[in-house]
This record gives C-alpha cells, structure tokens and sequence, in this order.
C-alpha cells in the first residue's frame, strides 16, 4: 500500500511593507507635505493670499524657478549638477538680443542663434566632463565664471552698456512674446503662459523618467556609471544629453525674460543657479546621484514662489527671504533623510 502523499507546506510569505512606508519611499511626497504646509502658513498669516491674483503671481514666480528645475533635477538625478545654470539664462537673453538688434534681423533669427549658443553650452560642460572626469563642480564652476565674464564684456563692447537695447519694436516680438510671455484670463485672474509651459515640462520629464528606456538610462548612470557602462549604457551620451537638457532650460528661461522686459541687464542671473539646485534637493533629488524624480521638483520650486510672495504678502522684511530658503532646504535635506530611512527600515 503506497503512502499517502505529503502535504506541501509553503514556506513563510515575506511581509509586505505597510501602504504608508511604501508611499514614503516615494523621493517627492516629503516636499508635497512641505509644500501643504506652507501653503496653508501663509493662506493663514497672509490672508491676501487667498485672493485669485495673489496666488497667479505665487504660481508666476514659481514657474520661472520650476522650468530650469526640472532640468536641473535630471541632472542630479544623473550624478552630476551644473553652476553655470544661472548665468547661462542671461547669456541666451543677451544673445538673442544683441543678435536680433545689432543685425537688424527678425528676432527669431536671435531666438533659434541663442538656443544653438544654449546647447552648445551645455554640450561642451558635459564633453569636458566625460573627457576629463573631473567633478561637476570644477567643470561648470569654470563654466560660471567664463559666462560671467562674457556676458559682461560682450555687451559693454557691442552695446557700450550693461543692458541690450530695446527690441519690442522689432519684426517677430509679437508672435515670440506669445510663445514666451504671453498671459491669458482665467475666471478674471490674468495668468501667465510660463506656468502652462511648466507643467507641461514637468508632465514630459515625469514621463521621460518613468515610462522609457533614457529614463532608465539616467538612474543608472546616477547610481553608478561604471556598472551601466557594463551593462550597455551609453554613458557619454546620456550625460552630454543631460546637461544640454539644461542648456535647453535656459534658452527658454532667458528667451521669456528677454519678452517679458525687452532688454536685459548682463549682470543678473548669479546666485539664481543656486536656487535652481535647492528647489532640486528640497523636491528630493540627492547629490549623489540615482534617486529622485520630476515632480518633487515641482513642489520644492512652488515653495520657493510661496516663501518669496508670501513674506511680502504678509508685510514682513524680505531681507528674511534668504534665512526661510535656508532653513527650507537644511529642513528638506533632513526631512528626505528621514524619509528614506523609514521607507528602507523593515
């Protein structure tokens, strides 16, 4: 008589993470909870926040900061960060501008020039990069400061000032200014085009990130480069790709300024790459590299625009301004520090 068969016994399941410890592990929902916060701060102790036009202004600020964020952000996200960033918005302004005007060309002959100088900008940081492997710090620091210099002294040299010349009488500012910014009603609110574009931007990067193979790309050589180039990664390319994307932010950036006041001062821009870099770490990309994602940005740019307006708005000294973005981004470093500890710990 044979034996009757052995019940198999399976073996113990792994416990499955808790819902809320899952949702953390999540690089943007600190920076959303932050953003929460703050938005309801000053709707609370700054009550002209409420109104309609107060907050298209909030949404405005926070839209010229998100737009090179995002770019910004990749690039983190891709092991490296770019200090030339703020600089690189005004040489595409002054660019375009003193094209168009010197040349007495139609202005999207200046516009189509400068996004080309824009590119070219971050392609040769990115060459340098791969060819040298020196830190991303030494690369666009130098970057910084040649920008910073040329700026200065081109426009001095061609325009015998420190500004560009007017250009809003010129063939094609209308149809650029549509593009670039233009402003349209909302329920009797005027808002501007900028915070359209940024959304749109931040949907296209979500996507890029999450839904194809560059995406993957840039993870890998975030998290370790030599292991992606092991496993097929083209890691000179993405690189060199990910600091053009941030050539393209400023191209876009500096064009809506140039359309925005006509002219442009050759001095600006200095200290904004830092800005551009904090709204990254505060929406929870690292500086090392492999970990963060697009939106987070999004919401670390909407707190700056909110701090920024919302001090005015509630009649404090904006000189607190720069105490609150420090506090803000010490606050969100700790907070992402947090979060991934919990997020990992069973």
């Amino acid at each position: 008589m044979s034996a009757a068969p052995q019940a198999v016994t399976a073996g113990p399941r792994p416990a499955r993470r808790p819902f809320a410890l899952r949702l953390l592990a999540r690089p943007e929902v600190g920076v959303l909870l932050g953003a929460v916060a703050v938005l309801v701060f000053f709707l609370i102790a700054a009550p002209t926040v409420r109104q309609g036009g107060s907050m298209a202004t909030v949404l405005y600020q926070s839209s010229t900061i998100g737009i090179m964020a995002l770019p910004v952000a990749l690039l983190m996200i891709g092991g490296e960060f770019d200090l030339s960033s703020g600089v690189a918005v005004v040489t595409s302004a002054l660019t375009a501008s003193m094209l168009s005007y010197q040349l007495t060309v139609n202005v999207w002959t200046g516009v189509t020039v400068a996004l080309a100088v824009s590119l070219g900008v971050g392609a040769f940081n990115g060459w340098v990069l791969v060819k040298t492997r020196l830190p991303s710090f030494l690369v666009t620091l130098g970057t910084f400061l040649i920008l910073q210099g040329v700026n200065l002294a081109v426009t001095k040299l061609v325009t015998d000032n420190v500004a560009t010349d007017d250009i809003s009488d010129m063939d094609g500012f209308g149809q650029a200014k549509a593009l670039f910014a233009a402003s349209f009603d909302v329920g009797g609110t005027e808002v501007k085009i900028t915070v359209v574009w940024w959304l749109v931007f931040a949907a296209l990067a979500t996507w890029v990130l999450l839904r194809t193979k560059y995406g993957n790309w840039v993870f890998a050589v975030g998290g370790d480069q030599d292991s992606a180039r092991a496993v097929g990664v083209p890691v000179t390319f993405t690189k060199i790709s990910l600091f053009m994307l941030v050539g393209f932010g400023a191209w876009f950036v500096g064009m809506h300024q140039l359309f925005t006041f006509n002219t442009v001062q050759s001095g600006e821009g200095v200290g904004q790459e830092l800005i551009y870099i904090a709204a990254a770490v505060i929406g929870g990309c690292l500086l090392t590299g492999g970990y963060g994602s697009a939106i987070g940005p999004v919401f670390g740019a909407f707190m700056f625009g909110m701090v920024n307006q919302g001090i005015v708005y509630a009649g404090w000294n904006p000189d607190w301004f720069k105490a609150f973005l420090g506090a803000m981004l010490l606050g969100a470093v700790l907070i992402n520090l947090w979060v991934r500890r919990a997020a990992t710990r069973r």
